[in-house]
């Protein structure tokens, strides 16, 4: 990671980190800090595509970054992360040598994951994204670096997926608790939980619009691709049904309001058969109850991928 990637991981400055560096440049080197200069620089620009006249590029490893936590104060980021550090020495120091069920391990593996992907989407994308937007020569190039990189935070999502799914299957967690978690939930909660879900299927730039002012929509992002996502999100009671006039208010709010490239309309209950008719002439992907449960259960919308 380059300095600015890892202040925007720890929200804090620039300032911040050159700060920490000058104050303990020898430990940060010791844990893999290093600043690339001449050929090495040169070298490292030509195999990441990255355009840049700067005679240096400091760059900070993953374990330079862990020490960074250690030493940052202003930052609840860093602080969650010294929580994490400590919760997984404490782990460490207390796990049985022989443990033939390795529920901690996958717990932590678990983690891991979710803290990989949590760079990838912080980071990483939005590196690229900037990159994308100021390159000419190299924007194919960096175009498609960015879409491999999206792919594997959705294979890392979809993996910590399903071992929630094995952990729960062990558990004796029937599936039938998933709908009746949806079920619990309020109407805003249903549209973060939604929301979530598109993130996990790769989804970037995802607002969630619920509420007045919302036009119609309740959820705008853009898929991995860069298509534009409109969603609609009823949490009506599994006993009532989705009409065509519900289905024809979001076809105009989606494609005329919204100019989508993808609509989705969101449902914990069926829609009726003139209502799929009315989905389907206006290009909208009807997400019924059972879609709904397979969704949040780990397998991804094929639309979105």
């Amino acid at each position: 990671m380059t300095t600015a990637m890892v202040a925007a991981y720890f929200e804090v400055g620039l300032t911040a980190i050159t700060s920490l560096v000058h104050d303990h440049r020898e430990e940060l080197e010791a844990s893999g800090y290093r600043v690339l200069a001449g050929s090495e620089l040169t070298s490292f620009k030509e195999l990441s595509g990255v355009q840049s006249r700067t005679r240096s590029l400091a760059l900070f490893s993953r374990r330079a970054v862990l020490n960074i936590a250690m030493l940052l104060r202003d930052s609840e980021v860093a602080r969650q992360v010294r929580v994490y550090l400590l919760d997984m020495e404490y782990l460490a120091r207390t796990q049985p040598v022989d443990n033939s069920v390795h529920s901690d391990v996958v717990s932590l593996d678990d983690r891991i994951d979710q803290r990989i992907t949590h760079i990838l989407g912080r980071t990483v994308v939005p590196l690229f994204n900037a990159l994308i937007e100021t390159s000419g020569e190299h924007r194919s190039e960096l175009i498609a670096l960015r879409t491999g990189v999206q792919r594997i935070e959705r294979s890392l999502r979809r993996h910590s997926i399903r071992l929630q799914r094995l952990e729960g299957a062990h558990c004796d967690w029937p599936n039938t608790k998933v709908m009746a978690s949806i079920d619990a939930m309020s109407g805003r909660e249903f549209e973060q939980h939604v929301a979530e879900l598109l993130r996990l299927d790769g989804c970037t730039d995802v607002v969630v619009r619920g509420g007045c002012g919302d036009r119609g929509v309740d959820i705008t992002g853009r898929t991995a691709d860069r298509r534009r996502v409109a969603v609609q999100c009823k949490r009506f009671a599994p006993g009532l049904s989705i009409t065509s006039s519900d289905v024809q208010k979001f076809v105009g709010a989606a494609r005329v309001l919204h100019v989508s490239d993808v609509a989705l309309f969101v449902a914990t209950c069926p829609f009726t058969r003139e209502a799929l008719k009315v989905a389907t002439a206006g290009g909208v992907t009807a997400v019924h109850r059972g879609l709904l449960e397979e969704w949040s259960t780990g397998k991804p919308l094929q639309i979105l991928l």
